[in-house]
């Protein structure tokens, strides 16, 4: 017998949800809708739920919005059946019930990201543990202290023990060997970069080096070296090293497919920062692409730098990569549909509602709040009696009569630009909500178990309206 699966809404999404459910055609459960009596879905509470819920209730699931903000354990418990929070739109139903009927699971990775600190020569110790805390919080595995050519470092030893003692795993970047070498004796659990003449800085200690060629480009060099540290029985990671756009790229990959094919079982190392640093390019897809690679060539390493402006996120952005291209290698699927937050620019399905959708709702309506939506036609705005269509905010003005209501033309104002830059670049809008710009910026976090507060626009005569998040649900 397939899993019965209970969907509840509310009075304006009930149509849209049907047609929804009605397009997604075989599917390995039944489906029933059930409107709870309230007007926007979001409003349902667990109180609300249990009174207006039939019993028995006939159904091995329910699934509630996703702005439901109840407690889906007490829920569940109350009412015998396991209920679960969908998405926040009814846009996002057919990915949420895919095939396997359940959000994909982006908590597993298989890459350690290094983060180097690139100034850490000439930065004080605890200034260094603050950026290494802050890096961590942002998903670094290991602590990267980077050296500077001709730059003493005074406290390299001192960094490494204080970064040890909280319990930060740590390697020391330099070209100098006698840095390096220091950075073995003070505990450095790698250090980058030995070469085939070098190796033997870390013989004996437990520190793992990262090997690369020398001269540079010179695989064999570094074949030699991986050699050599098998032979004085030294564990290691191998780095061909990824060169800069124009000056050597596509090489430089090869280097990392040849090296695999010569070494299958190596473990392998690579730097994505003269990519992300030195292209100017939004990073999220270069950091996606250099992710994919490591996933298919087995590199379960990667050293990164945010340094210039615009790899603020870097860190963040290689955190949702490794997990986006672990779950599409572990299910043997495309990296697309997993939400990883890698979308940042625009959005998959940037708009919840079609105009005839939109048009059927403003019918309804029945009070004076204003309502934003966007659609490929454009920004609509209604209200009771009201429905404009246009394209950017301040052609609205003249027809909204709130020019004696600052504080309620403020907020259609600051709405109505949200609006509009979501319909340029192809984004999601929802009224009240922030732009979600991905792992490009932090996000914005409520608390599903508890309402927004109340909050109040005014009308142009000055009277107080409750706005839309608060109405009466009945």
């Amino acid at each position: 017998m397939p899993e019965r699966v209970l969907f509840l809404t509310g009075r304006l999404a009930h149509g849209r949800l049907q047609r929804v459910l009605s397009a997604l055609g075989d599917m390995p459960f039944e489906w029933k809708i059930h409107e709870i009596g309230v007007k926007v879905a979001a409003l349902m509470t667990e109180e609300i739920i249990r009174r207006r819920l039939p019993r028995p209730v006939e159904a091995d699931r329910i699934v509630v919005p996703g702005r439901c903000h109840a407690d889906l354990g007490k829920l569940s418990a109350d009412l015998g059946v396991r209920v679960e929070r969908g998405p926040d739109e009814i846009t996002d139903l057919p990915r949420y019930l895919g095939a396997k009927g359940r959000p994909s699971d982006l908590a597993r990775y298989d890459t350690r990201i290094f983060a180097e600190i690139t100034d850490a020569a000439t930065t004080e110790i605890e200034r260094i543990l603050t950026r290494a805390n802050e890096l961590k919080a942002a998903g670094a595995d290991v602590i990267d202290l980077g050296c500077l050519p001709d730059t003493p470092f005074p406290h390299l030893e001192g960094s490494v023990r204080a970064l040890k003692d909280r319990g930060f795993m740590v390697s020391v970047d330099s070209a100098d060997p006698g840095e390096l070498e220091r950075a073995v004796r003070a505990g450095a659990d790698h250090v980058l970069s030995l070469d085939e003449e070098t190796i033997a800085l870390a013989e004996g200690t437990s520190c793992i080096p990262v090997l690369v060629p020398r001269p540079h480009g010179d695989l064999d060099s570094l074949v030699r070296a991986a050699e050599a540290a098998k032979k004085r029985e030294i564990a290691c990671i191998l780095d061909p090293i990824l060169d800069p756009i124009m000056f050597g790229f596509s090489d430089s990959l090869a280097r990392y497919i040849e090296l695999r094919r010569r070494l299958p079982d190596a473990e392998m190392m690579m730097g994505t920062g003269n990519l992300t640093e030195l292209t100017e390019a939004d990073t999220s897809g270069i950091t996606a692409v250099l992710l994919g690679i490591c996933s298919e060539l087995s590199i379960c390493n990667v050293l990164t730098v945010q340094v210039s402006p615009h790899t603020r996120r870097t860190l963040e952005e290689h955190d949702a990569a490794r997990r986006l291209m672990f779950a599409a290698r572990d299910d043997q699927a495309l990296p697309k549909e997993y939400g990883a937050g890698l979308l940042q620019v625009h959005d998959l399905t940037p708009f919840i509602a079609a105009p005839d959708e939109i048009t059927a709702v403003a019918e309804q309506v029945r009070d004076a709040n204003f309502r934003i939506e966007t659609a490929e036609d454009g920004i609509h705005v209604y209200t009771r009696g009201f429905h404009e269509i246009k394209h950017e905010a301040f052609d609205f003005f003249p027809d909204l009569h709130v020019d004696e209501d600052g504080a309620h033309a403020f907020y259609l104002g600051a709405e109505l630009t949200k609006a509009e830059i979501a319909l340029r670049l192809g984004k999601r809008y929802i009224q009240d909500e922030p732009l979600d710009f991905g792992v490009a910026a932090p996000r914005q976090t409520g608390d599903r178990l508890r309402l927004n507060e109340a909050g109040t626009t005014l009308k142009h005569r000055g009277e107080r309206i409750a706005k839309d998040s608060v109405e009466d649900p009945d």
